[in-house]
């Protein structure tokens, strides 16, 4: 077979493969949240718009939820996200939990405590000045930043 042929074979393949399977497969996700909260609904969705599949799962016993996960108490935020076997607590952006992902770590997951505000999901505040952000490791002996969100 020369070049040209295999070229053309090569094309005529691509042409016939299924856009879908062109298009990387959303990863997916399923997100525990407090009843009541509507910042989670926010994350779920900005989670959706970037490569994932959520499923939201309202749950009255978060913190418990949350305990049993492995995420320790001074890390806990405002939900947790469960995916491909590791945890993510909190308003995490969407390249960190990819990078994660994609980096070999024994790690169980990311966490950023409490609601800070301007992550994904929470509103930015008028006249606040952002602070940079620390993204933590879940599952080491002590907190270990993974990253820092300005």
């Amino acid at each position: 077979m020369n070049r040209r042929t295999l070229l053309n074979a090569t094309v005529a393949l691509a042409a016939l493969a299924p856009v879908s399977a062109l298009a990387a497969a959303p990863i997916k996700a399923t997100l525990y949240k407090d009843p009541s909260c509507s910042c989670c609904e926010a994350y779920a969705k900005y989670l959706d718009k970037n490569g994932f599949k959520v499923t939201v799962i309202p749950t009255p016993n978060l913190e418990q939820v949350t305990l049993a996960a492995g995420v320790p108490k001074s890390l806990v935020g405002c939900h947790l996200t469960k995916l491909a076997g590791h945890v993510f607590e909190g308003h995490i952006p969407a390249p960190l939990i990819k990078k994660f992902l994609a980096e070999p770590s024994s790690a169980k997951g990311l966490a950023i405590p409490g609601m800070p505000v301007g992550l994904p999901g929470m509103p930015a505040m008028a006249g606040m000045k952002a602070e940079p952000i620390a993204v933590y490791l879940v599952g080491t002996p002590k907190p270990v930043v993974f990253a820092t969100v300005n």
